[in-house]
């Protein structure tokens, strides 16, 4: 990631968009010679749909049934809209440990606030 856009939050693995453009500048860094300092952003949308996917599995086995990896991902991510994104391995380490009382108390907090799901 640039220095630009660590007050962003990453886009959601299934954003297409953001992949597209990701792929342009990829390819013109790497022209450019630039070393490579860890992972792109479509490798890291990647890394993480893979991890909210995993923690999507797990849901499931403890019987919620109707949780996506976009709601995974919008539950850890909340809590980066105010401290912003912080790196790969504590990205990693808040959605291997979000536990399902944690997500489901987001659920009903969101529901208050009026998110749609």
């Amino acid at each position: 990631m640039t220095g630009e856009d660590n007050d962003q939050v990453p886009h959601h693995p299934e954003d297409t968009e953001s992949e597209e453009d990701d792929t342009e500048h990829q390819e013109t860094s790497t022209e450019a010679g630039e070393m490579d300092h860890g992972p792109s952003d479509t490798e890291l949308n990647e890394i993480i749909e893979s991890l909210c996917l995993s923690k999507v599995e797990e849901f499931v086995l403890l019987g919620y049934e109707h949780v996506s990896g976009k709601d995974i991902w919008d539950c850890v991510s909340d809590k980066y809209r105010k401290t912003g994104v912080p790196s790969l391995h504590q990205i990693v380490n808040d959605i291997l440990s979000l536990k399902s009382t944690q997500f489901m108390n987001w659920m009903t907090i969101s529901m208050y606030k009026g998110a749609q799901f």
